[in-house]
């Protein structure tokens, strides 16, 4: 049985992950949400206006009403500022796992804090849902991402073939996934 706790504060060594704020929609838009690269990447559209940022947040912060809701902002301590989002957006409590999505705005990558938090909301799923196993996709055409799931010691699924339809193309959906047995053996 799953313990849901709704989403709560997690400490890495360089981020926060919190509740997301509405002081929170200038870093947004700064970093992430206004950028179409960052967004196609995760299938999420593009927030160009204070306004549709509001609108994001009200519908983010809303959702912490509910105890199965898990939504982070990530904030990099050292600029104190919400350089990205990552989330349990599915959560299937009669089955006892979640599948995870992230993104980090573009001047931040490559700086291993995808991997910090991925990692963090991961423990987090285990040790304090008690999920039965985490899964996270990425599209066939984000290496970086697959980078990211495989640091995090997810196991490779398989690949939903031309899932997405983007820009005039298919592509496909790679699937991962750790069980709450190889978690516990590689802590």
């Amino acid at each position: 049985m799953l313990t849901h706790t709704g989403t709560q504060t997690i400490e890495t060594d360089r981020l926060i992950l919190r509740r997301f704020e509405y002081s929170d929609d200038a870093a947004m838009l700064k970093y992430w949400v206004a950028d179409e690269k960052v967004q196609s990447l995760y299938s999420e559209p593009v927030y160009s206006t204070k306004e549709e940022v509001k609108g994001l947040l009200d519908k983010y912060i809303g959702g912490y009403a509910r105890e199965d809701y898990y939504r982070w902002a990530v904030i990099e301590k050292e600029c104190g500022e919400c350089i990205g989002q990552i989330a349990y957006f599915l959560v299937d409590s009669k089955n006892h796992f979640a599948e995870i999505e992230y993104c980090i705005g573009l001047q931040f990558r490559r700086r291993g804090y995808a991997t910090e938090a991925a990692r963090a909301v991961i423990a987090f799923g285990f040790d304090r849902i008690n999920l039965h196993k985490v899964q996270i996709c990425c599209k066939t055409i984000n290496a970086p991402s697959r980078k990211v799931i495989e640091k995090c010691g997810l196991t490779f699924e398989g690949t939903l073939r031309d899932y997405f339809y983007m820009d005039g193309e298919y592509v496909g959906r790679h699937y991962f996934s750790i069980l709450r047995e190889e978690y516990e053996n590689r802590r």
